[in-house]
């Protein structure tokens, strides 16, 4: 199964992007998304950005996925 995360874009360098998930940043890779720019949340799988999201989206994703590790851990 795949599953990508939602990521706020921190910083833009071309077609790279250091983004941040529930406090941690990584660099992931804009070639497919250059039109993602400093501030946009974007989905994240593999170390790509994938499609940009709305903040709203993204928060949800995020409890969704916060609500499901819980589950797995009963």
């Amino acid at each position: 199964m795949c599953l990508a995360v939602p990521a706020k874009i921190m910083k833009k360098d071309n077609a790279m992007a250091t983004v941040e998930v529930e406090g941690i940043r990584r660099k992931i890779s804009l070639m497919l998304l250059p039109e993602a720019n400093q501030g946009d949340f974007v989905l994240m799988h593999a170390g790509f950005a994938i499609q940009i999201i709305d903040e709203a989206e993204a928060e949800l994703t995020m409890q969704l996925l916060k609500e499901a590790a819980q589950n797995d851990d009963a």
